[in-house]
């Protein structure tokens, strides 16, 4: 990026932004902090009306907007490829609002341009399992929710098992992992952070209640502390080079160590979240891998073999 997209670019961050530090600005740009404040005195110099307040950061000046900018054929791609994702992730509600905006976005190309993206959108798609969520039209609201602080009832069907118990909570964030959206929220019933996928909340209600409080609640910090919250089971599993790299993108366990063994397979070592869990992904591979250690795993792969061997003799 040269200096003059820099600077264009800076300014909409500041525009985009209430607040921004320096620091901020640099990690974006991948820019060091003496240069970040060069630029801004450019800015400056300019006139670009740019605030700054010691200890909190920099701001533009009330009132003051950047003309629209005109999205290169890049940024319109990536806008594209964004909804492609969002048509298979998202729901309804999400879908709708990505639709709008890309509806937008085309009708500020130039011509050529949306030929481009016309060109693109015939020859790309998204193809996979996606999320479900209890209600089609849900995760907009919810997020919502997240952003007004505001409380949401819900009867949740804790495990899948079939039985759902009514429970308030403070929405803190929204997250997708494992095909489905998770909301964050601090359970009142449990009195604690609890982890909620929604196409488990058989009944749900945005609330007008607004909470108070979790104020350091941070989302990468609740994430790191259920990973060190976890107990690990240490995993060692062989399989054959050409499902390998399958494997190392899908397997629902952490790999430590490789080794490439001599008959064409390779051996991994990791630490599993679920041995059941781990057990139900390797049968879907066949004899393509062993699972070697522990026995308990074993022993699961083989009980669950023998059923299905069972099940196709009747």
């Amino acid at each position: 990026m040269n200096r003059i997209d820099r600077l264009t670019a800076m300014i909409l961050m500041l525009q985009s932004h209430r607040v921004v530090t320096a620091e901020q600005i640099a990690g974006h740009f991948e820019l060091s902090v003496r240069t970040v404040y060069r630029d801004l005195s450019a800015l400056g110099e300019a006139g670009v009306p740019i605030v700054a307040e010691a200890g909190v950061g920099y701001s533009l000046m009330p009132g003051y907007h950047m003309p629209p900018v005109m999205f290169s054929e890049e940024e319109a791609a990536a806008l594209l490829m964004s909804g492609e994702l969002c048509e298979q992730f998202g729901d309804e509600s999400l879908k709708q609002s990505m639709r709008g905006a890309l509806l937008k976005v085309r009708a500020a190309l130039p011509d050529e341009r949306k030929d481009y993206l016309r060109r693109l959108g015939d020859v790309v798609r998204v193809w996979g399992p996606g999320s479900r969520s209890a209600d089609e039209n849900s995760l907009m609201q919810i997020q919502e929710a997240v952003v007004r602080r505001r409380c949401v009832a819900l009867r949740y069907d804790t495990g899948g098992k079939g039985k759902a118990i009514e429970r308030v909570v403070e929405a803190l964030g929204l997250i997708f992992y494992s095909r489905h959206w998770h909301l964050i929220a601090w359970c009142r019933l449990r009195k604690g952070f609890r982890d909620f996928r929604l196409d488990r909340m058989k009944e749900w209600q945005v609330l007008d209640e607004t909470f108070l409080g979790h104020e350091d609640f941070s989302m990468v910090g609740f994430l790191q502390d259920c990973e060190s919250d976890s107990e690990f089971v240490p995993v060692v599993i062989e399989c054959e080079n050409w499902v390998l790299e399958r494997v190392l993108a899908e397997m629902p366990a952490r790999v430590v160590e490789k080794e490439v063994l001599s008959n064409k397979r390779t051996r991994l070592k990791g630490e599993a979240y679920s041995l059941d869990w781990l057990a139900n992904w390797l049968l879907g591979l066949g004899v393509a891998v062993e699972a070697c250690e522990p026995p308990e795993l074993r022993q699961t792969l083989a009980e669950a073999a023998q059923k299905i061997v069972a099940l196709y003799r009747e």
